[in-house]
């Protein structure tokens, strides 16, 4: 029976549906980003731009955070889902037209990316909520893999895409931008309705802060979300990519494109691998294991002056970060009633995107202080030891045998 199961979630219409609406809207993101930092940098020519164009997409995260939940659980998942991949598709729209009329400002892809980032804000929990419904929960695992494995794919080939289009010009990355999110949204709309009743309740604030309570009150919920908020935060080596790719390996701006792409090609392989053979037993062993080969792998990179041998580093530590993903993701949403996962995933992904934005902060604050080298080390160490006490925080993570545990079974 296990070797049928990939079978039947390959010709699960629904989740193909969904696959397909997630690979067209994570590339039209890929190459939207990809364009919009050209473009910017094109005009003002100032470095910081850069960085605050990241910043001002991130801030309705946190802006947003207990609104966007309420919205994935009390609206139809596929039209808010489908809401919000046409406004990223307007934005593309109003880009395109104002390369082809030379009316692109600094203000205006400032503006636009604020309004990116809010869409992006209420898309992701939406998503994240209704894949549960879409699947069996048996195949729940293996469906958030392969849901991984379309993401991982668009962070490698589209911003590669996007860049080959822009030496074109940029009308020429906006204008299929606006396609790919169209088939998105087209797809989302033809998703199977939700069975269980939407949550009619007002917008009130014990309602929006209903998930963050949820999350309190179940121990291996919250250390898995707080396991990964510190891990990656401490752990995360991307900022200085660049630093070690000139300054430590010798190598080139192919080189540092090819450093860039090392994690995601490692989480892609895994997460096909875990597609069709799902981690079903011993599940919080393997995570805190996966963690661990995440912070090891972070030293190694670190330590490292050979560019093939930190090429291979990354696509490792890439994997594991895959393998830790994968089982938290499941089992938080299995153990999420589906009328509060909006909320939830809301909350996860704000922890997502601070790990990430502080990450890249602390990285090169560290740096600043202390060196590149040893701020990578300290940070793969820092890991490691997030990892040992969280252990000890939360044995029964650690411990934990299954992703997810009927209620029969508890009551049993």
């Amino acid at each position: 029976m296990p070797s049928q199961e990939p079978l039947l979630l390959r010709h699960h219409r629904p989740f193909i549906a969904f696959w397909l609406a997630r690979i067209f809207t994570a590339s039209g993101f890929q190459m939207l980003t990809v364009a919009i930092g050209w473009n910017l940098y094109q005009l003002t020519g100032n470095v910081l731009d850069l960085g605050l164009v990241g910043l001002v997409e991130f801030a309705p995260r946190v802006l947003f955070m207990l609104h966007t939940g309420h919205v994935a659980d009390r609206y139809d998942r596929r039209r808010v889902a489908a809401i919000c991949q046409s406004i990223q598709a307007l934005i593309a729209l109003s880009l395109a037209i104002g390369s082809a009329t030379d009316h692109v400002t600094r203000e205006m892809i400032f503006i636009l990316a604020f309004v990116l980032g809010a869409a992006r804000s209420f898309e992701m929990p939406t998503t994240q909520a209704l894949l549960p419904s879409i699947v069996p929960s048996a195949l729940f695992p293996r469906a958030v893999a392969a849901a991984q494995s379309a993401q991982q794919s668009a962070t490698i080939v589209a911003p590669a895409l996007g860049g080959l289009l822009y030496a074109f010009g940029s009308v020429w990355v906006y204008g299929p931008t606006v396609i790919l999110y169209l088939i998105a949204c087209s797809l989302m709309l033809n998703l199977p309705a939700r069975q269980t009743p939407l949550n009619k309740g007002k917008a009130t604030l014990d309602s929006l802060l209903a998930g963050i309570r949820f999350i309190r009150s179940r121990p291996d919920i919250l250390g898995a979300i707080s396991l990964d908020l510190f891990a990656v935060l401490l752990g995360g080596a991307t900022a200085l990519l660049p630093v070690f790719a000139k300054d430590i390996l010798l190598t080139g701006p192919w080189g540092l494109g090819l450093l860039r792409s090392a994690p995601a090609v490692g989480a892609l392989m895994m997460s096909l691998w875990l597609a069709r053979f799902a981690v079903d037993r011993n599940v919080g062993r393997v995570m805190f294991t996966a963690v661990g080969i995440f912070g090891v792998a972070t030293i190694a990179f670190g330590l490292s002056t050979s560019f093939w041998f930190s090429l291979a580093v990354l696509v490792i530590l890439g994997a594991a970060d895959m393998i830790s993903m994968v089982i938290r993701a499941s089992f938080v949403q299995l153990e999420t009633p589906d009328e509060m996962r909006g909320r939830v995933s809301a909350v996860n992904g704000l922890f997502i995107g601070a790990s990430n934005q502080l990450g890249e902060f602390e990285s090169g604050l560290t740096a600043h202080w202390f060196g590149t080298v040893p701020a990578v080390v300290m940070g793969g160490i820092g890991t490691l030891v997030v990892t040992g006490v969280w252990i000890k925080l939360f044995p029964s993570l650690a411990s934990r045998d299954r992703m997810h545990v009927p209620k029969e079974e508890v009551k049993a």
